[in-house]
């Protein structure tokens, strides 16, 4: 009966059961160390939902890939003895269902691609799950500090034909024993450890003797000068807690640094379609400028040599359209991959986006477009002065230096991991210079009871832990530190870790120093090249329209048209160039100051440091 139930407890430990512990332990403890790391918990699971996005247009798309891996996980045919294929959950379906959207023909908008990114990155997987093995690290870590129980049963069958008895009979029997341990190691490094066993002996010939026997053993080891302490024997695992600490640390870090890519590659795109865009209306242009050439050369009001020169143009125009569209669609296919998407997939950027970022352009930066502002030419006898661009149209992020530096000191959360290494180098020197002195050690033990064999077959049975027939043992070893080479290299290689952690605290923080002030000047000058855009285009149009004016009243040349036209998409382009630098210059310098907070979707939540506004979102 003892040994069924023994069966049915050891069954249910199953595989699925460890790791099913593991994730709880692991999972308890990030959501510990977050809010001690960031003030705040949210979300956090290393396990991929089993219909991604990927996996959805692979599918629905009929897009080639090489077999199930290229699917998921969720896909795979298990191995041979594969030890949870009872626990393994059903395969997604191929089609599905109505309250999951088919992935066929897809849009995606800068908050889409987000969320997408924060799914379906094989990058930003990863990095979720060097935290969960820092947790895992850190709940082993812990263990060695908690109560160890063990189990142990044996069974011995014995048969001795060296003996025999007066009728010729050998000597049969059977031994069985069962022990019980408990240990714990405590942080201040003592170590404690008792056992409970109890001996049955069952012989079978010559006679059926029975005889059963307690025993029990306890000792205690007590470190009383080299590794004694909690500060020394906890080490490790205050190593280890910290570790968490710095991956969730990272990770919240690399959340921030992946959407401003994420965004960044997006605009890219869209900028990219935009020129297209461009180039496809210049080239229209140019087409229709050859044949308004080759009208008026035939009715003999320009020159041939001027229909030659717009069929030049256009001929131009048309390989920049074609190479555009060559830079358009590996510039999508490029941000598919960074999405974790298949490359070929069918998929679209919302342009709508495009129109939303140059409304908050417009929005946060009115002052700058002032109507017909620097189209006038002053007069030739005016004082030429330089004027840098002014205080006064600066955007809500455009902070002093002094101020935008003191924001990001205290706010990176790599600064904050990086000066924690210091003082984990401190700790470091303290256990290098206790590895220096003497070890003394005190160990006592008591045993109770007695053990069983078949040679005490015949005993009396024990059930009883008697102390007054224990044995009890002590011991003081004493290890002198005659000999301390290795130990005093650590040590002292303790003290050069030491300098180079707060170096690298100083390297980094002149880093962000430089990072929020090429930030900064990014910003302004994404801001002077805005308005310079802005009234470059304006001008553009309006010497398009006058060259076209002129043409038709036969006072300009063809080239004059196709000059104007050709500046006009240089500036359009110039344009939302700038746009898109401008916001990705406040994003960057939103990241750099440690102020962009990005939740567990990839969604970024913007702060506003200066001026309150009420975009927040992409």
């Amino acid at each position: 009966m003892a040994l069924c139930c023994l069966y049915v407890a050891l069954a249910s430990c199953s595989s699925s059961h460890y790791r099913q512990n593991a994730d709880k332990s692991a999972y308890a403890i990030i959501k510990q160390k977050q809010q001690e790391a960031l003030g705040r918990t949210e979300p956090f699971s290393v396990e991929s939902p089993a219909n991604l996005l990927r996996r959805q247009l692979l599918i629905n798309q009929e897009l080639q890939h090489g077999g199930p891996a290229s699917l998921g996980s969720s896909d795979l045919q298990p191995v041979d003895h594969w030890p949870e294929e009872d626990k393994k959950p059903p395969r997604p379906p191929i089609v599905a269902d109505e309250s999951t959207p088919i992935a066929t023909d897809l849009t995606v908008s800068l908050t889409r691609a987000l969320q997408i990114s924060a799914q379906n990155s094989p990058e930003y997987q990863t990095k979720k799950e060097e935290v969960f093995r820092r947790a895992l690290d850190l709940d082993f870590a812990r263990d060695q500090f908690r109560h160890t129980m063990a189990g142990q049963f044996s069974g011995e069958f014995t048969e001795d034909r060296n003996y025999t008895d007066s009728a010729g009979g050998v000597q049969e029997g059977i031994e069985s024993s069962s022990l019980a341990k408990l240990s714990r190691t405590f942080l201040n490094g003592i170590t404690l450890t008792a056992q409970l066993g109890l001996d049955l002996v069952q012989m079978l010939q010559p006679s059926r003797a029975f005889s059963s026997a307690i025993l029990g053993d306890t000792s205690v080891t007590i470190p009383l000068l080299r590794g004694a302490g909690r500060h020394i024997a906890s080490e490790p695992l205050t190593q280890a807690e910290r570790e968490v600490l710095y991956a969730i640390r990272d990770f919240e870090q690399f959340k921030k640094e992946f959407s401003v890519t994420i965004a960044d590659r997006y605009f890219t795109v869209l900028q990219t379609e935009d020129q297209l865009h461009n180039q496809e209306e210049n080239y229209r242009g140019l087409i229709v400028s050859s044949r308004r050439a080759s009208r008026l050369a035939e009715a003999g009001k320009t020159p041939i040599i001027q229909v030659d020169q717009s069929l030049q143009n256009e001929l131009r125009a048309r390989d920049r359209w074609i190479a555009a569209r060559q830079s358009y669609f590996r510039a999508l296919d490029q941000f598919k991959i960074i999405l974790g998407l298949p490359t070929d997939a069918e998929i679209q950027l919302d342009r709508q986006d495009f129109n939303n970022l140059e409304s908050l352009i417009y929005k946060r930066l009115a002052s700058l477009f002032t109507p017909n502002e620097g189209t006038e030419i002053s007069s030739a006898e005016a004082p030429v002065a330089l004027v840098l661009p002014a205080d006064s149209e600066r955007g809500i992020f455009e902070l002093e230096v002094s101020e935008a530096v003191g924001i990001a000191l205290a706010h990176r959360l790599d600064l904050l991991n990086q000066v924690g290494k210091v003082e984990d180098a401190q700790r470091q020197v303290v256990v290098a210079a206790d590895a220096l002195g003497p070890e003394l050690t005190l160990f006592g033990s008591v045993s109770l009871g007695e053990q069983r064999s078949l040679s005490s077959a015949t005993s009396d049975n024990s059930s009883q832990l008697d102390p007054s027939r224990g044995t009890y043992q002590s011991l003081l070893t004493l290890d002198l530190p005659l000999e301390r080479t290795a130990e005093a290299n650590f040590y002292r290689d303790s003290y050069i870790k030491l300098e180079q952690a707060v170096r690298d605290v100083q390297a980094l923080e002149d880093q962000i120093k430089l990072q929020v002030r090429d930030q900064l000047r990014n910003l302004e000058q994404a801001r002077a090249s805005l308005k310079v855009q802005d009234q470059a285009v304006k001008l553009a149009e309006r010497r398009v329209r006058g060259a076209a004016l002129n043409l038709e009243a036969g006072r300009a040349a063809i080239r004059d048209l196709l000059e104007a036209q050709e500046s006009l998409l240089n500036a359009q382009n110039g344009l939302t160039g700038a746009m898109i630098d401008y916001r990705l210059a406040e994003l960057r310098l939103q990241r750099d100051l440690g102020v962009l907070q990005v939740d567990e979707t990839g969604l970024w939540q913007e702060t506003f440091v200066g001026e309150q506004d009420n975009d927040t979102n992409p």
